[in-house]
């Protein structure tokens, strides 16, 4: 038997009571605030743009998970983090590859959130896991000394440095423990989920139980994407709920009305996961801004005002069932469809002038500034970071400049304005 010092014994006991305080709910030691009630999920997915006023929308959420699967690349996912240096909240990466974590991303974010499938093959869990600990060490951490040292100096001290600034990353990272119960999504492919693989609420809570006590996951994350689970979800959570003390417990999947969002979160759901509505906001401004020109009513100069007029007037818009309603009437918003009009106005009147300042023979960023300021005036209901509004007008008038904001992932870079 191995003999064990007095500080090792000490280190145990210690260990084991804070543990247990933690399990019994007396400590919060989770890095996730318990205040979070509502993530926006934004997929670097080229095609997958945002709504060229984004800022505005994501005032309010919570905070914001980037992540996602298909033709996701670093670059794109440093793009959007480009981007997400004008919202106000907090974000949270969730890399699909381990070359999807760049310096850009662990110093944009506040989280590193490592997935683990519960529910998936053995390589969703600790196979990937695996892999992303391996790329951090022999890429990341190797590129980043490479970069800054010479060529002798970094291979003599990386032996010796890379385990330090592995686990320096590795102790920023958080866990989300997913329970995937759709098995017709990209997800459920991704990580091996089938049908037989989708789980009863009782086998839920006994995955979720081993992600809390034993694997401490900081996150258990029910996820139906892109479909609403309704009551079979709601079973799920409430099942689980009352088993977690030290994790949160998050669902997404399908969310696009308050009613739905209030069934999660009285089953006993700690926050609310929403992203392809948001993403159907940008291509909704598209539709939007092609019916504005076809039916052009709108009178005199496009004002927000005048075009929301329109919005309310037409026959062809009906504000309560677009994505921009349906998103904000998943978050906490007073009077999300008339937040929507709105915001969906102001899009539109920017949209309109950045086309007819680009229409002139030199299209400066500060002109097109200029245009921006004289359309949105003092409003109030806009609450637009002007320093937002320069990055617009340089990303618009200067695409090519690598210092501007990426428009291309904006909805305004879908935008034909040749016509």
């Amino acid at each position: 038997m191995v003999e064990r010092s007095a500080s090792q014994w000490l280190h145990s006991i210690a260990e084991g009571i804070t543990s247990s305080v933690e399990q019994a709910g007396v400590l919060d030691a989770n890095p996730v605030p318990r205040s979070w009630s509502h993530v926006t999920k934004l997929d670097p997915e080229p095609a997958k743009r945002l709504p060229v006023l984004y800022p505005a929308y994501l005032a309010h959420t919570d905070a914001v998970s980037v992540g996602g699967s298909t033709g996701v690349t670093a670059t794109t996912t440093e793009a959007t983090f480009r981007l997400l240096e004008f919202a106000s909240v907090p974000t949270l990466h969730e890399p699909s590859a381990p070359a999807h974590v760049t310096d850009t991303t662990l110093s944009e974010s506040a989280f590193l959130a490592v997935p683990e499938v519960l529910n998936g093959t053995s390589e969703a869990l600790v196979g990937t896991l695996g892999e992303g600990i391996e790329g951090i060490r022999e890429d990341l951490i190797a590129a980043r000394l490479d970069d800054r040292l010479p060529s002798w100096l970094s291979d003599a001290i990386k032996p010796h440095v890379t385990p330090l600034l592995s686990s320096y990353v590795l102790n920023r990272a958080l866990f989300e423990a997913y329970i995937i119960q759709n098995p017709d999504s990209a997800a459920a492919r991704e990580s091996g989920v089938t049908e037989g693989d989708v789980l009863s609420p009782t086998a839920a809570r006994h995955r979720a139980v081993t992600a809390d006590c034993h694997l401490k996951s900081e996150i258990v994350y029910v996820e139906y994407s892109g479909t609403y689970g309704g009551d079979e979800a709601a079973d799920v959570i409430e099942a689980v709920a009352p088993e977690l003390n030290w994790a949160r417990l998050w669902y997404g999947g399908g969310l696009r009305a308050r009613e739905q969002v209030r069934a999660v979160r009285s089953a006993g759901a700690d926050a609310v996961v929403v992203g392809d509505v948001f993403h159907e906001i940008a291509d909704e401004e598209v539709d939007l801004y092609r019916r504005l020109d076809a039916e052009s009513n709108v009178g005199g100069e496009p004002t927000p005002a005048r075009i929301e007029a329109w919005l309310s007037a037409t026959d062809t818009v009906t504000v309560a069932d677009t994505a921009a309603a349906q998103y904000l009437s998943t978050t906490a918003v007073d009077a999300p469809v008339d937040r929507a009009r709105t915001l969906l106005a102001t899009s539109l009147a920017v949209c309109r002038t950045l086309e007819t300042a680009l229409a002139a023979e030199t299209p400066s960023s500060s002109r097109v500034r200029r245009r921006l300021d004289t359309t949105l005036g003092d409003d109030a209901e806009s609450p637009l970071d002007r320093s937002f509004l320069t990055a617009l007008a340089s990303g618009v008038s200067s695409p090519g400049a690598a210092s501007t904001l990426p428009v291309a992932h904006l909805s305004v870079g879908a935008m034909d304005w040749s016509e």
